[in-house]
């Protein structure tokens, strides 16, 4: 079984090096994790899905962040698992 939280670390920073594809499987793991779920919504915004991405914004409860940078937005979810 795999640790939600290194996995979304593992995540973020696969997609702060443009590897969306390997942030996007690790994230899918643990969907329904609110965490896990506000980073699927980041790398959907990244790769230019938003209607996509605005699903797992609602989903993570994060719909304030819709608009928001997604490297800067990373840094926030960074920040926030401290």
């Amino acid at each position: 079984m795999s640790d939600v939280a290194g996995d979304c670390r593992a995540a973020l920073a696969a997609a702060a090096a443009g590897r969306w594809d390997e942030a996007h499987g690790l994230v899918q793991r643990h969907e329904g994790d609110p965490v896990a779920d506000w980073i699927h919504a980041v790398v959907h915004k990244a790769e230019g899905d938003l209607s996509n991405s605005r699903y797992w914004y609602r989903r993570a409860g994060r719909l304030a962040h819709v608009d928001d940078d997604p490297g800067g937005e990373l840094d926030v979810i960074r920040a926030e698992m401290r």
